[in-house]
């Protein structure tokens, strides 16, 4: 028996285009839109209250690890990213500069920066902040009773982009940026894999979003760094997206910033520093992780109302009776806790039919919608659907019927089972599409030139070159529109030679396609 066909929310797939259907859901779900400024986006606020939630749990486990929030200036003396060679060579085609400070009329009905007013030193838009931090390290820091100093700012910052896609890659973003300083590089590492693995488990635990934490390669690290470190998750095409970094600085930026300590011996030694983040990118790798062809679908942990009630109004006098039962359920729910905070609910009260409003949460994500209508009132009963499990097999939404304080008593396991369900799922897919029997470079190109959707990764052993034994890898990639993602720490021991240089492999590596 044929299955019915399913009319789905979205007038586009993620089979047919995924880069449209993407854009299609930022849109439809009200998440974003362009703001008028090439690369800038409005956060709406269903995207907003993500990210809210983002930072509220992010930022409760900086803080149980002993980091302090701080802010530092949007803007930079160029004077300073001077002093790091490296660090203004990585960052130098994406700086955006100020050179003046007033604007005076062109007599032709516009604006132009007047001459007059020409700073005595440009300033860099922050792009990332290790140069002013530093700058503030290099004060605060004179003994070693004033070490490990561990800060953390939640800011915006500025990397003028050439190719943009919202929340992926965009001339601005919202971030946390975490920088510290330690006395040697022991505890400078352990700060640095500790903020790899809350990266790790916040995008396991909290977006249901599996990942591969590892250390990337010497040509991918951090401007000015000495090791970085990240989380790479697959997205339903099959690409990698870098959800998260963590990086080791070494003695580099603490020289240049003049950030030193008189040690127990009494003499100046120099800190070792570290930086890591992540960003609003987070949002676009839950889109891609979770969404479907009706739209998105949120992990209850990061959705901003978890729960949303919808009142079937007539515009007649059975409404007032309807609503107070709806409030009534509202508030049962409310005092209810999951993943430790109280249950986010609402009860929506705008005028239209249930159904449009319906659709309008189902796109937008939210885990359980519940329609009331008036016998549902009057019998004690709720509605509900769960939107990981939007469908019926005859293709109707799959509203489940049962009474409200058996549903109040049981929408927290619900909630949970959604949550873990979203990361199975998604674990599933990802583990599917990794592929560790290819061997050769031929082998390589054969597997990314196969006629398939959406290719995974493939992980090869690795020998670790360096410099233009590297380069040279780095081009072959690059022919094949490829990238080393990371050098996974779970990864099984390696063996036979590197497939790129055909030495003896010393660990693995994760290749893919890539945001």
């Amino acid at each position: 028996m044929n299955q019915p066909k399913i009319k789905h929310a979205l007038n586009v797939t993620r089979d047919e285009d995924f880069a449209q259907w993407y854009q299609a859901v930022i849109a439809e779900a009200e998440l974003a839109e362009e703001s008028g400024v090439r690369g800038c986006m409005v956060i709406k606020p269903w995207g907003y209250g993500i990210w809210e939630r983002i930072q509220k749990i992010m930022d409760e486990r900086i803080k149980e690890a002993g980091v302090e929030n701080c802010y530092f200036p949007l803007f930079i003396p160029l004077s300073y990213f001077a002093k790091e060679a490296d660090h203004v060579e990585g960052f130098a085609k994406e700086m955006a500069v100020v050179t003046h400070h007033r604007l005076i009329a062109d007599g032709k009905g516009g604006l132009v920066p007047d001459p007059e007013a020409k700073l005595e030193e440009p300033l860099v838009v922050r792009p990332t902040s290790e140069t002013v931090i530093g700058a503030a390290m290099a004060r605060w820091v004179q003994s070693w009773r004033d070490l490990p100093l561990l800060t953390n700012q939640w800011a915006n910052v500025v990397r003028w982009e050439m190719r943009t896609r919202m929340f992926l890659r965009t001339s601005e973003f919202l971030w946390q940026e975490g920088h510290t300083a330690h006395a040697d590089e022991a505890d400078a590492m352990q700060e640095t894999l500790r903020a790899l693995e809350m990266y790790r488990s916040f995008a396991e635990d909290v977006l249901a979003m599996p990942v591969i934490a590892g250390a990337k390669p010497e040509n991918e690290r951090f401007p000015g760094a000495v090791a970085t470190y990240s989380i790479e998750a697959m997205m339903q095409d099959g690409k990698a997206l870098q959800a998260g970094t963590s990086h080791y600085l070494g003695t580099g930026f603490a020289e240049a910033a003049g950030i030193r300590y008189q040690d127990k011996e009494g003499q100046q030694t120099l800190c070792h520093t570290t930086s890591w983040g992540v960003s609003t990118r987070m949002i676009g790798g839950v889109i891609m992780t979770h969404g479907d062809d009706d739209g998105l679908r949120v992990p209850p942990q990061v959705a901003p109302q978890q729960i949303v009630i919808l009142p079937m109004l007539r515009d007649n006098e059975g409404d007032e009776v309807l609503l107070a039962y709806c409030e009534g359920l509202r508030a049962a729910l409310a005092r209810q806790s999951a993943f430790g905070e109280r249950v986010r609910v609402l009860l929506d009260k705008r005028p239209g039919k249930a159904t449009a409003k319906r659709w309008a949460w189902v796109k937008k994500g939210v885990p359980l919608v519940l329609e009331i209508g008036g016998r549902d009132a009057e019998g004690g009963q709720v509605s509900a659907l769960r939107r990981d499990r939007l469908w019926r097999e005859d293709g109707k939404p799959n509203f489940v019927a049962q009474a409200k304080d058996d549903f109040v008593a049981t929408a927290v396991v619900e909630l949970e089972a959604i949550q873990q369900g979203l990361f199975a799922e998604a674990q599933a897919k990802r583990d599917a599409q990794v592929v560790r029997d290819v061997t050769d470079l031929d082998g390589l190109a054969a597997y990314f030139a196969e006629d398939r959707k959406f290719p995974g990764w493939v992980e090869m052993g690795w020998s670790r070159p360096t410099g233009a034994a590297l380069d040279k890898v780095v081009e072959t990639l690059k022919g094949l529109k490829l990238t080393i993602r990371n050098t996974p720490m779970d990864a099984a021991p390696p063996e036979g030679p590197c497939p790129f240089t055909g030495e003896p492999a010393v660990e693995r590596i994760l290749i893919a396609r890539a945001y």
